[in-house]
């Protein structure tokens, strides 16, 4: 069944346009409400989690859902500006009926969202979504005044997220000695990321970590590593640490402030485990997962499989197949020995575990595995497409293959949060590989935009 306003990761858009408008996030609220509520078992009311990361808009939408749930008969416990996967965390230790997370993830602060978790702190399925907006084609109908829900704050939220980070990593573990650097994107981490690598012994630096509603994601953090990369250079820091603006993507940057994405690091982890002698260890990536994640690991005799982009596809091949380790070259990293759902905090320390338990540095470890040429060019379109369905599209890819044959790839694929069409070419030669990607891409731009 098509959905009218869920996309890959929850609804998302443009703050002030449809459907990130106040009036729609509070019928949102009602509907989730009159849906979460017919789903619970247990006595009394539902009870829902709200969090949000720092932008400006997400006091307006909070108000707003906390609204329509409460309308709905639903509690609310609010926590404040939390991590994305703080919030799932939270839902399942405060054993609510769902969490609802207020972000637009990396995007920059002109674009909000809504996405949630379900009681178990995984993503909804997408009958529960179905449901939803089926409520949303209903007249909001206000419970009676003596049975809406009742609204309090979670007041130690933080610390028990900070806690439950540290928890992850193994008994008497510790940073002591390390000089890292942090970059919190402006973004939910800035009150907490910190603290947990200071907790653990290491000395911290930090940048992003001045919130005002408007500079989440702009020029620091995942998405702009440049800062984290120069600093860790300026610092003379044995490594860096930089998070999206809700804490669910995590990049690095080694010694020598070169950069160190989602794919390297979730070899480091395998690699580690594999070591470790830790289980099952098969790694599940993505359709833009680097080929040299798969080289390298087939050399570990790591099994590894491809899923479709966004974590939910991610985390359903994981559960297919019986393994806890999956992740996006971007950065969003599950580690189900440990958690739910994709948190950056917590793989930047399964991370550090590994480089520390391994005797090694973050450039040493990365060495082991050799990254293919690889370039992505983002076009923008004006709404969103099916690239392949363009014959001109379709006839350039088909050209770039046949051009490339077995020394490399193509990919393209509509982005599932933003209007853009993603144009992915990797291969061995790096200057035909960037060649062949600006070509498709002007191809792509003069048909679909």
């Amino acid at each position: 069944m098509t959905k009218a306003y869920f996309g890959t990761d929850g609804i998302r858009g443009l703050v002030g346009e449809a459907p990130i408008t106040p009036d729609f996030v509070l019928k949102l609220g009602w509907a989730c409400g009159k849906v979460f509520a017919a789903m619970s078992h247990g006595p009394g009311r539902s009870r829902v989690i709200i969090g949000k990361d720092t932008r400006i808009s997400g006091y307006m939408f909070e108000s707003a859902l906390e609204a329509g749930l409460v309308a709905a008969g639903v509690d609310v416990s609010l926590l404040g500006p939390m991590p994305t996967p703080a919030v799932a965390y939270l839902t399942r230790t405060f054993s609510a009926q769902a969490g609802i997370v207020i972000s637009a993830s990396h995007n920059p602060y002109h674009d909000n969202g809504i996405k949630f978790f379900s009681s178990s702190g995984e993503k909804l399925p997408d009958s529960v979504e179905q449901a939803i907006e089926a409520e949303l084609a209903r007249k909001m109908v206000t419970r009676d005044s003596g049975n809406l829900g009742k609204v309090n704050r979670i007041a130690d939220a933080a610390g028990r997220y900070i806690e439950f980070c540290k928890s992850t990593v193994p008994t008497g573990f510790h940073l002591e000695g390390m000089k890292i650097v942090v970059d919190c994107a402006h973004g939910a981490t800035y009150h907490i990321a910190p603290s947990v690598f200071e907790e653990l012994g290491a000395s911290v630096t930090c940048i992003g970590t001045s919130p005002d509603g408007i500079n989440i994601n702009s020029g620091v953090g995942s998405t702009s590593p440049e800062a984290l990369c120069q600093r860790v250079k300026s610092e003379g820091a044995d490594l860096g640490i930089a998070f999206d603006g809700d804490g669910d993507r995590v990049l690095f940057a080694d010694r020598n402030g070169l950069l160190v994405d989602g794919d390297e690091l979730l070899f480091v982890i395998a690699r580690h485990a594999v070591a470790g002698s830790a289980g099952n260890t098969g790694v599940v990536g993505t359709q833009m997962s680097n080929l040299g994640l798969e080289v390298a690991l087939g050399e570990l005799n790591i099994p590894f499989a491809r899923a479709q982009v966004g974590d939910r596809y991610v985390k359903a091949m994981m559960r297919e197949r019986g393994w806890r380790l999956g992740g996006e070259s971007s950065g969003h990293i599950i580690c189900e020995d440990a958690t739910s759902t994709g948190d950056g905090i917590v793989a930047a320390l399964q991370v550090l575990v590994a480089l520390i338990e391994g005797g090694e540095s973050l450039d040493q470890a990365r060495s082991h595995m050799q990254k293919l040429p690889q370039l992505m060019i983002n076009v923008r379109c004006s709404t969103a497409v099916a690239p392949l369905e363009n014959e001109a599209v379709a006839a350039a890819v088909s050209a770039a293959e046949a051009e490339l044959g077995a020394r490399g790839r193509v990919l393209l694929r509509p982005s599932g949060t933003e209007p853009l069409v993603r144009v992915m070419v990797e291969g061995k030669d790096p200057k035909e590989v960037e060649n062949m990607c600006r070509k498709l891409s002007a191809v792509v731009e003069k048909e679909l935009v």
